[in-house]
């Protein structure tokens, strides 16, 4: 028995210790990728040497003699802290992610082919200024010099994903970066959705209740919509059919998660040292490593310093010495489906308002690993793209013998927006930067602007010329063979809405809306936000004059208006009534968690309970409101929709009708529904989190989720490359973090301003900035999540133009040599 129990003991110390040399050995390899910030290289495509300083943060600063030198550099930088972002983007706006990974992305490539958005962007480059083609070479150059380093070896393939794909590299081109600002473009849109969404809402409910659950954002209505089937003379629709759950590769936001952002400004009138100031956090999906990647580069007009998207050579939101720019999410209603009606006689016809007329398609064969290619054929109508049913769950809403087509801006063969990236960069004022924006097409946006002396705010991008005649006013998906459905070109820029030097002093976008026009110059019937607008308002006018410091503290405020207005309205009847009920029954409980509530300031702190009685109240609240009516079409209602609760708690136009459940034979009050609610939610509670009220926490169920999109489910690798927080803040505060409304955690945060700026004018140096995660990639480097407990916490690091203090905290100097 001894011997036994000692060849044992051998054997498992025999495989510890070939385990762990395993995993050093494979710590070695995945390391070789790491770059070291202090090594020198002789590189092509440079007129003279340039100087790249990583401060202690990791952001390079770039010293180039000429803009192309500086922006070959921040190709060079780029490749090399965020090489796999930078492929996986590409193969993602090029269709070819099934190369990689087989069926498992077929659909996102078959998509993405059909949008041919690639495509697109390469017949861009054309129309650019010849500067902008320029530096998108030099740009490209800096991209191919660090591939070529890769390839001469010692480098651990760039990164340590390429131990487990292809790392076969195609040299990057001018059209690739083109293209990564495309992809943006689908990553922040979500008109096609809500468009499709309302028509299926229309199938289901009354044309009242459409208006309760999908209700119009407070102000000028729009004139009544017609019946969704009416469009068609038909009610023969396709049954819904619960979608997959999706893939987190795919570049579509679900519903509610797409663009979004805060951004506001105020002039020297309202600030306390006399010069502007400036706030901008755009949201996105949390990601590892970040969206975004902070850079300084020093042009030949001067230095720019602020966030860039690794593969585009441009700061896209941060500042200069004279001026500072950010944006928010526009909300412009740049997509239209189009239900185009097949000819039943020649299925390669469509009507138009001229007759039928042929489908323009081409083939496009798409690889997929360990399987055969697969050829899809492109088809496309004069209204744009066709697209099977199985993308945006068009095959609810498209009649028997139709297909949908897709318009939308950012298609643009002739789209010249990095040009106005350029004219950005190089604006010495507010003046210069708004007449930049004339050439930008998509994403749309809000650009918000502010030098020493003027703020301003002024939407720019494509904006559809629509007839004031359009049968559904582009809400829901229109017959595309009537001619007053059809687009009519773009508006003027001059038709964007434009704010400068308001006589209040301040100005500020949190997607709200903007401006109350009739169609066809509504700029989007839908918007961002209708509730962190509120708590912006209250924050700026409290205060007679701003700095720096109160900027920060409205974009890192937790306190939910929302929160503060629902509760008492839910609540009206059930706030201290009722004898005290003995522990350990569920009166008991709802009274303590009433207790919790009636005390409560809204502050959406992680380390209170609140918070998460709150939001699990309100999500089992509206569960039950809607789940009768639409069925299984409430999974699309994973989010607390404010507004539709207000409208039912104070029964605007009937809407206290959805707190009756049809099915059942009593009547139902809405007190009865808020109080069976309560009790759902405390169950839910228990199960998941305890039943010691007092105890929970907020941050517990409001976890920030940076995972990485392809090796975060991978057993033992996902601890490792996923970077999980416990936040504050939630759906609607200043400082939000967007929960996903859906799966076994329905909290979790997902979406997020994974950039913070703030620019004070008065004394640029003292300007501040951060990202979510890090600099850096590559999961070994230190600068990999480095940044993130700063940016959990409401923290800044300095965003500083001065040589000297960059060199003063590098971590490495790199020098570009040319050959």
């Amino acid at each position: 028995m001894a011997i036994a129990f000692r060849w044992l003991l051998r054997i498992f110390t025999g495989l510890v210790v070939i385990g762990l040399f395993g995993l050093y050995l494979a710590y070695l390899i995945a390391a070789r990728s790491l770059p070291d910030y202090d090594e020198d290289f002789t590189v092509s495509g440079i007129s003279a040497p340039v100087t790249v300083i990583r401060d202690n943060a990791g952001v390079p600063h770039i010293f180039g003699q000429t803009d192309a030198d500086s922006i070959y550099a921040l190709g060079f930088a780029h490749a090399q802290d965020r090489l796999w972002q930078m492929l996986m983007m590409r193969r993602t706006v090029q269709g070819r992610l099934s190369e990689y990974f087989g069926e498992r992305t077929f659909e996102i490539d078959e998509l993405l082919r059909r949008l041919d958005l690639y495509g697109a962007a390469t017949q861009s480059v054309d129309d650019l200024s010849p500067e902008a083609q320029d530096l998108l070479r030099a740009y490209s150059a800096g991209v191919n010099a660090w591939f070529a380093e890769i390839n001469k070896g010692a480098r651990g393939r760039g990164a340590p994903e390429f131990f487990l794909f292809s790392a076969q590299i195609a040299p990057w081109q001018p059209a690739d970066s083109i293209a990564l600002g495309k992809l943006m473009a689908l990553q922040l849109s979500g008109h096609l959705q809500e468009e499709v969404l309302r028509a299926r809402t229309a199938l289901a409910v009354s044309t009242d209740l459409l208006a309760d659950i999908l209700p119009d954002i407070p102000g000028t209505g729009t004139a009544e919509l017609p019946e969704y089937s009416a469009l068609f003379g038909t009610t023969k629709f396709a049954e819904y059919v619960q979608p997959r759950a999706k893939d987190p590769l795919h570049p579509v936001a679900l519903r509610g998660l797409a663009g979004a952002s805060n951004a506001w400004a105020a002039n020297p009138s309202r600030s306390a040292k006399g010069s502007a100031l400036l706030a901008n956090d755009p949201h996105l999906g949390l990601t590892a490593p970040s969206v975004w990647y902070l850079a300084r580069m020093e042009l030949e007009h001067g230095g720019v310093i602020g966030g860039t998207i690794p593969g585009i050579p441009a700061v896209l939101v941060g500042r200069s010495e004279h001026l500072g720019w950010g944006v928010t999410a526009s909300y412009l209603d740049d997509q239209d489906v189009f239900i185009e009606r097949v000819n039943p006689d020649n299925p390669e016809e469509v009507l138009t308002p001229d007759g039928y007329k042929p489908i323009r398609a081409r083939p496009s064969i798409i690889n997929i690993k360990d399987e055969a290619p697969r050829t899809i054929t492109l088809q496309w109508s004069e209204n744009g793209p066709i697209l099977p049913g199985h993308h945006y769950d068009l095959d609810a809403v498209v009649p028997a013998g139709h297909v949908a087509a897709i318009n939308w801006t950012a298609l643009s063969p002739h789209d010249r927006s990095f040009d106005f990236y350029l004219g950005l960069m190089k604006a010495r004022n507010v003046g210069d930067a708004l007449n930049a924006g004339r050439v930008f097409v998509a994403p749309s946006q809000n650009l918000v602007l502010a030098d020493r002396e003027t703020i301003a705010i002024k939407t720019i991008g494509a904006q559809p010329r629509r007839n004031a005649d359009h049968q559904s006013f582009g809400r829901l998906p229109a017959p595309g063979w009537r001619a007053e459905n059809r687009w009519q070109g773009v508006l003027d820029y001059s038709a964007n809405p434009e704010f400068v030097n308001p006589a209040g002093g301040i100005l500020g976008n949190t997607n709200n809306k903007i401006v109350d026009r009739p169609f066809p110059f509504h700029v989007s019937h839908e918007w961002g936000d209708t509730q962190r607008i509120e708590r912006w308002r209250l924050l700026m006018q409290n205060r007679e004059v701003h700095t720096r410091e109160s900027f920060i503290e409205a974009q890192t405020d937790t306190v939910s208006y929302t929160a503060r207005s629902l509760l008492p309205l839910v609540g009206a009847d059930l706030w201290f009534t009722g004898e005290a009920a003995p522990d350990g029954t569920p009166e008991r409980r709802r009274q303590r968690a009433l207790d919790l509530l009636a005390n409560w300031n809204g502050e959406m702190s992680e380390h209170l309970p609140e918070p998460l009685i709150y939001m699990a109240w309100m999500r089992s609240l509206q569960n039950r409101l809607i789940r009768d009516e639409l069925g299984p079409l409430a999974r699309e209602f994973g989010q607390i929709e404010p507004l539709f609760i207000e409208r039912v708690f104070r029964d605007i136009d009937g809407a206290a009708i959805w707190c009756d459940v049809v099915q059942s034979a009593p009547i139902e009050s809405c007190t009865d529904i808020a109080r069976a609610s309560l009790d759902d939610a405390l169950v839910w509670i228990d199960e998941s989190f305890g039943n010691q009220l007092e105890s929970l926490r907020w941050g517990d169920a409001h976890e920030a989720t940076h995972d990485h999109a392809v090796l975060g489910d991978v057993a033992l690798l996902g601890p490792i490359v996923n970077i999980r927080q416990s936040t504050s803040g939630g759906d609607n505060t200043l400082m939000r973090g967007k929960t996903s409304g859906r799966g076994q955690n329905p909290f979790h945060n997902v979406h997020a301003a994974a950039y913070r700026g703030v620019y004070d004018f008065a004394d640029p140096d003292s300007s501040v900035f951060v990202i979510s995660t890090g600099q850096s990639g590559h999961f070994l480097s230190r600068h990999y999540d480095d940044l993130g407990q700063l940016w959990r916490r409401g923290e800044y690091i300095p965003m500083s133009l001065d040589p000297e203090l960059a060199m003063a905290g590098s971590v490495g100097e790199m020098v570009l040599t040319p050959e």
